[in-house]
């Protein structure tokens, strides 16, 4: 992708692109016109000097020869007149110099002459040169001085536009306060800015009715699981079935068990996205741990081992540190066989559960995102590590995942 640019400077890039390019040809373009007009001012002149040469020798003038610049002699044979540029010593600047020279032959009262004017073409290229040079002075000063004008116009005119920018960039679904954007004297800013306030109100209105919709069918669908359990557990201890229908209802638990959880999870990730946990408190996450490990020991056998380097202690909602640790150790324990170790580690600012596994993770940048399953688990919800993740973008933690050593390694950084 190509490295982006300010508007501004886009068009102030252009602008003097353009400026310096219209600068050049016009300088060139005034050369080679001054330069054509002064090379005929000097031939208009020597024709001048020439008619008054033929003038002088038909009046009987006999000594019209003034080196270099006019040249009379008398000569055999007429031939065709010749005009072109010509070095010549200039006796009164002691050195060469570039003329303008014109020779003509005049039979003029039964003499054949040559008569050759000269005139410099020195003085014409200085002021030549002197002229373009100004007119670029001119031109290099004019561009500058709109460059810097049109920019201080630009930035006074653009305003609204960045100031509204400025703006959406903080826009926020879950804000009560609603966007507040400048007007302009610009049509099209000032519709823009009309167009992106009804948008935004829309999305809210629209997000709201989501989030309540969320809220709703969480809270709804707990009482029917709530009694179709209860309904369940009822037919097994108060009615005789056989052992078929026991291993059916069984399943049918296990099932309701599986969409309690669901349920549970998607109902703390609402939450989350609604920023319902606003509670700050210190949690000693070490101390956590080590509970947590208890309880897993007394309910499944598990191999779990803590490495304290340095006690762990963060600023967070305490529901939500539970939450954290208990994903992330029992994640592991779902990955890991009965008779494999599971290393939990922290010191100041990072925790790291480690489990083996014989090879790492196919697609490790879609772990952390929502009913992703890297295996066929008839029992994972696939939403344990995306609450994990919800939780630390919550919170600025940097969740990662690691294999080393045929160990695959989830770590949190807290700060």
């Amino acid at each position: 992708m190509s490295k982006k640019v300010t508007l501004l400077k886009k068009t102030s890039k252009t602008f003097l692109l353009t400026g310096f390019i219209l600068a050049f040809l016009s300088a060139v373009i005034l050369y080679f016109y001054t330069k054509n007009l002064l090379k005929s001012e000097i031939e208009e002149e020597l024709y001048s000097t020439e008619a008054r040469v033929i003038n002088a020798l038909k009046n009987g003038s006999t000594s019209l020869s003034l080196p270099p610049v006019t040249e009379v002699i008398i000569t055999d044979h007429l031939k065709s007149k010749v005009l072109k540029d010509t070095l010549i010593y200039d006796p009164s600047q002691d050195e060469m110099e570039l003329f303008r020279e014109l020779s003509t032959f005049k039979k003029i009262n039964g003499k054949n002459y040559k008569i050759t004017v000269r005139n410099l073409v020195v003085e014409s290229e200085s002021f030549l040169v002197a002229i373009v040079i100004s007119n670029i002075l001119i031109l290099v000063a004019t561009f500058m001085f709109l460059f810097y004008f049109n920019r201080k116009r630009n930035l006074k005119l653009w305003h609204p536009f960045f100031k509204n920018l400025e703006q959406m960039k903080h826009f926020s679904l879950t804000s009560k306060e609603p966007i507040a954007l400048i007007d302009s004297d610009v049509l099209e800013f000032s519709e823009l800015k009309n167009e992106i306030i009804l948008l935004t109100e829309k999305v809210k209105t629209d997000y709201e009715n989501l989030k309540q919709f969320s809220e709703n069918v969480s809270h709804e669908m707990q009482t029917p699981l709530a009694i179709i359990q209860a309904k369940i557990d009822n037919l097994i201890n108060e009615h005789g079935i056989n052992d078929k229908q026991f291993v059916q209802v069984t399943s049918i638990q296990k099932d309701i068990q599986r969409l309690k959880q669901l349920n549970k999870k998607i109902t703390i990730l609402t939450k989350i996205d609604n920023h319902q946990f606003i509670n700050l408190e210190v949690v000693n996450l070490t101390k956590l741990i080590n509970e947590k490990i208890e309880n897993f020991k007394e309910l499944k056998q598990v191999h779990l081992s803590l490495n304290i380097e340095k006690e762990l202690t963060i600023s967070m909602d305490s529901y939500l540190a539970d939450i954290l640790i208990n994903n992330l150790i029992s994640n592991a324990i779902k990955h890991s066989k009965k008779e494999e170790e599971i290393t939990v580690y922290t010191n100041g600012s990072i925790l790291s559960i480690s489990n083996f596994g014989d090879k790492a993770l196919v697609n490790p940048e879609n772990i952390f995102l929502r009913f992703y399953k890297e295996s066929n688990r008839k029992h994972s919800t696939g939403l344990g590590l995306a609450i994990v993740k919800k939780i630390c973008d919550f919170y600025g933690f940097t969740p990662s995942y690691s294999f080393k050593e045929h160990q695959h390694i989830f770590s949190v950084r807290f700060k």
